[in-house]
C-alpha cells in the first residue's frame, strides 16, 4: 500500500520510494523531479543521462547506492551494469502507467520551454521503438544465446508461447487415389463431348432443320450446365479442427474466459404452421450449449406477434432451469429434449453416476408436463377471440392486429437475474417481435434477421452470429466451438465472413423419396466449393462475422487501384463507350461498384484510425469520419453506430438497462431503414426470397471467404418436408429466388467485377445457382422432340443409307 502524502514518480505513476539507507530517492538534486528508480534505470539503459525536468545530467553513483547490498553473481543494478547487459524480459514494465500522468503537470515547462509531458510521451514512444527494434534484430541475430544461458532462456519464455504456435484447424486433401480417377473422368468427358458435338455440328439435317437446330440447342445447353456444375469441384478438401488447443488456448484456469460471446437467431412466423414446441426444442439445444454462460444470447424472432410464441417462450424460460443443469452435469446429446428422448439406443452408455437413471426419469416427466402446458396452449389459440387476445394483467395483447403493432421487447433470462435450479446463471434469452405497420416494407425473413442483428448490437454486440431456422436444433453441443477454431484463429479468421455447416435432418426415409438429404451438394459441392473461395450460404446453421454484416471488408483487403477500376476497359482506346456501345452500362456498373469499393475503404480506415486512439472524445471522432454519412448508411441511431465500431463486440458496462432497451426498441421500428443501406449492401440482402445466395455472394464480392465445417458429430438437424406437395412448393420457392437474382443488378454474370476479389470458379458456381431452373425449358423441349419425330416421320439425326450389293454367284 502507497503511504499517504509519499511522493509519486511522475512517470509510472508508483511510489519513489527509499534509498537503502532509508531516504528518500531524489533523482535530480537540482529540480527534486519525482522519478522513482525504476524508471531512473530504464532511463540509464536507454542511454539518457539527464532529467526529464530540467536536462541537468543524473549524478553517476546515483544508483551505486545499494551496489555492496547485492550479492556476488547476482542482478547488478549499477547504471554501466544495465548499459551493457540489457535485460529484454524487463523492458516496458511501467511504460503502460504512462496514461495516469496528471493534467496538471502536463502544463509545467522545463528549462528550455518545452513541456514536460511532451518529452514523457516522446520517451515513452521511443520506449515502444527500441523494443520493436530489438525484438527484430534479436529475431534476425542469434547474440542472446552466447550472453544468456539456454536454461536461463527456457525458464524466461511463457508457458503459453509454445500453445500460440499451435493449430486451431487444418486442410486434409482429398486422397489422390479418389481424385485422380475423378478429375481424368471429367476430363474425358469433355473430350467425349467435343467429339459428339463437332458429329452433331458438321451434320445437319436438311429435311427437319427445325428439329435438329433445337436438339443441338438443348445439348448445348445441357453440356454447359454440366460444365458449370463440375469445374468448382476440381478441389475439394476436408477440414480438421483442434478443440482441445482452443480450450488449452482460451479457457486457461484461473484466468477469465478469453473465448467469443456469440447471438443466436431464431426466427419463427407463425406458430400455427411452426408449432412452439418445435421452436422451444431449438432455444432449449441453444441455451444447454457446451460454451460459457455469459457469451452466450439467444434472441427469439416472432415476426407474426403472436401471444402464443410469446406464452410458449415463457414457459420454455421456466423449463430451462431444469433442463440446462442436467444437460451439463451429465453431458448428453443432443440437448433438444424432445428428440434425446425419442432416441432409440442404451442412453446408459458411458453413464457412470448412480443418480443418472432417477434424474433422467424425473426430468422426462417435468418435460411431458411442460409439452402439456405448452400444447393447451396451441389447443386455445386455435380460435381467435373476437376482442383479441388479453395478457395476464388484463391488458389487450399488443399484437393482435398482425399487420399494425409496435415493437416489442423481453428478456426472460440473462439480464433478469434468474438462474437455474443449482444456482447457476443461465444464457440471455430476448424476446423480439419488430414494429409493423402498413404501408411498410417489411421484407419478410431478411428484414427479420436485420431486426435482430440491430437488436442484439444494443443489447449484447457479439462479434459472431449463428443464426438458425426455428426447426434446426444444435445436435452438437460443440458445435460453436468447432466455429471458433476457424473465426478465433489469428491466421484463418481474419479474412472469414461466416462458417457454414452442413444441413441434416431428421424422420426421412431409408429410400429418401424426396432427397431431402442433398448428399451431392452438401458432402461433394461445398467440400468443392471450399478449395476455392468458400461455401454458398444456405440460410441456416450459420455463423457471421458481424464486421462482414455491415458490409466491411476483410482486413487483407487488397487496396483498389486505377488500374483495377479499368480493368474493363477496351483494349484499342482504353475506354468502354466510345468504340464499344454495347459495353458502356457494363462499364457504368464498374465504376459504381469502384466507387461503393473506395467509400467502404475510406470506413474502414477511419476504423482503423478510431482504434489508434486510446481516449478520442467527440471532436477527435469528428476529426475522423462524418457521423453524417453513418448515419445514412446504418440509421439514426448513435447507440447502434458506436457498436458497429467495435469489432471485438461489447457494450459498455455502466449503461443503463433501461436505456438499452429503449434504444433497441427504436433500431426495430419500420420506418429506421429507410433511405439507409440496410439490406443493399450490409445485413441480409432484399430483392430475393431466396435472400441466402445473395447475402453469402455480396459478401464474397467484397473479397471475404466462407469456409465449410462438417464434424463427425452432425452440428445441427432440422425438420425435412415429409410430403410431395410441401417438397415441391419448397423447390418452387427455391427456383424462384434464383430467377429473382438473375433479373437483378446482383446477377453473378455482371455484378462484382470491379474489384476482382471473386474467383473466377467461384463465380462459376454462383452463376449455376442461378441459371439451373432455366434447364427445365430445353429439357422439356428436349423430351418433345421424340414424340414430334415420331409423328412427322422427320428425325434429328442424319438417316445411314446402306448399298445393297447383288454378287452373280455361278453365272446366275
Amino acid at each position: 500500500m502507497m503511504e499517504p502524502g509519499a511522493p509519486v514518480c511522475d512517470t509510472c505513476g508508483e511510489a519513489v520510494g527509499l534509498k537503502p539507507n532509508g531516504e528518500l530517492f531524489v533523482a535530480c538534486h537540482e529540480c527534486n523531479f519525482p522519478m522513482c528508480r525504476s524508471c531512473v534505470e530504464y532511463e540509464a539503459k536507454e542511454g539518457r543521462k539527464e532529467c526529464l525536468r530540467c536536462s541537468s545530467p543524473y549524478d553517476e553513483h546515483l544508483l551505486d547506492d545499494d551496489a555492496d547490498q547485492n550479492p556476488p553473481g547476482g542482478s547488478r543494478s549499477t547504471m554501466a551494469a544495465h548499459l551493457s547487459d540489457p535485460q529484454p524480459q524487463d523492458v516496458g514494465i511501467h511504460a503502460r502507467h504512462v496514461s495516469t500522468v496528471s493534467t496538471i503537470d502536463s502544463e509545467m515547462n522545463d528549462e528550455s520551454g518545452n513541456p514536460i509531458w511532451k518529452n514523457r510521451v516522446e520517451s515513452w514512444k521511443d520506449k515502444k521503438n527500441n523494443k520493436k527494434k530489438k525484438g527484430a534484430k534479436n529475431n534476425k541475430t542469434e547474440q542472446a544465446p552466447a550472453e544468456i544461458p539456454p536454461e536461463q532462456q527456457m525458464e524466461d519464455k511463457q508457458p503459453g508461447e509454445a500453445l500460440m504456435q499451435q493449430p486451431l484447424s487444418e486442410i486434409v486433401p482429398m486422397s489422390r487415389n479418389k481424385l485422380t480417377p475423378y478429375r481424368a473422368v471429367i476430363i474425358m468427358r469433355l473430350v467425349i463431348l467435343g467429339l459428339f458435338f463437332h458429329y452433331r455440328i458438321t451434320n445437319p439435317v436438311d429435311s427437319a432443320f427445325g428439329l435438329w437446330l433445337t436438339s443441338v440447342i438443348c445439348e448445348i445447353w445441357f453440356a454447359f450446365s454440366w460444365v458449370l456444375d463440375q469445374f468448382p469441384k476440381w478441389s475439394p478438401i476436408n477440414r480438421v479442427t483442434y478443440l482441445d488447443t482452443l480450450s488449452a488456448r482460451f479457457e486457461r484456469p484461473g484466468e477469465p474466459c478469453e473465448l467469443a460471446p456469440v447471438d443466436f437467431f431464431v426466427s419463427t412466423v407463425d406458430p400455427l404452421k411452426e408449432p412452439p414446441l418445435i421452436t422451444a426444442n431449438t432455444v432449449l439445444s441453444i441455451l444447454a450449449l457446451d460454451y460459457p454462460v455469459e457469451k452466450v444470447s439467444c434472441y427469439v424472432s416472432d415476426d407474426g406477434a403472436a401471444m402464443l410464441s410469446f406464452e410458449s417462450l415463457a414457459e420454455t424460460a421456466e423449463f430451462a432451469r431444469k433442463w440446462v443443469p442436467f444437460c451439463k452435469k451429465y453431458s448428453i446429446e443432443p440437448r433438444a429434449p424432445e428428440f434425446y428422448f425419442s432416441q432409440k439406443i442404451d442412453y446408459l452408455k458411458d453413464k457412470v453416476q448412480p443418480s443418472f437413471v432417477k434424474e433422467r426419469r424425473a426430468m422426462k416427466r417435468d418435460y411431458e408436463e411442460y409439452k402439456i402446458r405448452v400444447n393447451a396452449m396451441v389447443a386455445r389459440a386455435q380460435k381467435t377471440p373476437e376482442e383479441g387476445w388479453t395478457m395476464q394483467d388484463g391488458t389487450p395483447w399488443p399484437g393482435n392486429n398482425t399487420r399494425d403493432h409496435p415493437g416489442m421487447i423481453q428478456v426472460f433470462l440473462g439480464n433478469t437475474g434468474a438462474r437455474d435450479t443449482d444456482g447457476n446463471e443461465l444464457p440471455r434469452l430476448v424476446y423480439v417481435s419488430r414494429e409493423k405497420r402498413p404501408g411498410y416494407q417489411h421484407h419478410k425473413k431478411a428484414g427479420a434477421e436485420n431486426a435482430l442483428v440491430r437488436v442484439s448490437a444494443v443489447l449484447t454486440n457479439a462479434p459472431y452470429i449463428l443464426n438458425l431456422d426455428c426447426d434446426h436444433y444444435v445436435n452438437n453441443s460443440k458445435a460453436v466451438r468447432e466455429a471458433m477454431c476457424f473465426l478465433m484463429d489469428p491466421q484463418v479468421g481474419r479474412d472469414v465472413c461466416y462458417v457454414q455447416f452442413p444441413q441434416r435432418f431428421d424422420g426421412i426415409d431409408k429410400s429418401d423419396r424426396y432427397a431431402n438429404r442433398n448428399v451431392v451438394f452438401f458432402d461433394v459441392n461445398m467440400k468443392g466449393l471450399d478449395g476455392i473461395q468458400g461455401p454458398v450460404y444456405v440460410g441456416t446453421g450459420c455463423v457471421f462475422n458481424r464486421q462482414a454484416l455491415y458490409g466491411y471488408g476483410p482486413p487483407s483487403m487488397p487496396t483498389l487501384t486505377k488500374s483495377s477500376s479499368s480493368s474493363s476497359s477496351c483494349s484499342w482506346c482504353g475506354c468502354c463507350s466510345c468504340c464499344c456501345p454495347t459495353k458502356k452500362k457494363k462499364a457504368e456498373l464498374d465504376a459504381t461498384e469502384v466507387y461503393k469499393d473506395a467509400k467502404r475503404e475510406e470506413l474502414n480506415a477511419a476504423i482503423f484510425n478510431l482504434h489508434e486512439i486510446d481516449n478520442y472524445d467527440e471532436y477527435e471522432r469528428s476529426m475522423l469520419m462524418s457521423q453524417r454519412s453513418f448515419e445514412k448508411t446504418f440509421g439514426l441511431s448513435s447507440v447502434f453506430i458506436e457498436s458497429t465500431l467495435m469489432e471485438n463486440g461489447g457494450v459498455p458496462e455502466s449503461v443503463n438497462s433501461s436505456a438499452l432497451i429503449k434504444e433497441a426498441i427504436h433500431v426495430i421500428s419500420c420506418s429506421y431503414e429507410e433511405k439507409t443501406e440496410w439490406g443493399k449492401e450490409i445485413g441480409w440482402i432484399y430483392g430475393s426470397v431466396t435472400e441466402d445466395i445473395l447475402t453469402g455472394f455480396k459478401m464474397q464480392c467484397r473479397g471475404w471467404r466462407s469456409i465449410y465445417c462438417m464434424p463427425l458429430r452432425p452440428a445441427f438437424k432440422g425438420s425435412a418436408p415429409i410430403n410431395l406437395s410441401d417438397r415441391l412448393h419448397q423447390v418452387l420457392r427455391w427456383a424462384l429466388g434464383s430467377v429473382e437474382i438473375f433479373l437483378s443488378r446482383h446477377c453473378p454474370l455482371w455484378y462484382g467485377f470491379g474489384g476482382g476479389r471473386l474467383k473466377w470458379l467461384q463465380r462459376l458456381a454462383y452463376i449455376n445457382t442461378i441459371v439451373y431452373p432455366f434447364t427445365s425449358l430445353p429439357l422439356i423441349a428436349y423430351c418433345l422432340i421424340p414424340a414430334i419425330c415420331l409423328l412427322t416421320g422427320k428425325f434429328i439425326i442424319p438417316t445411314v443409307r446402306r448399298k445393297i450389293i447383288i454378287v452373280n454367284i455361278g453365272g446366275r
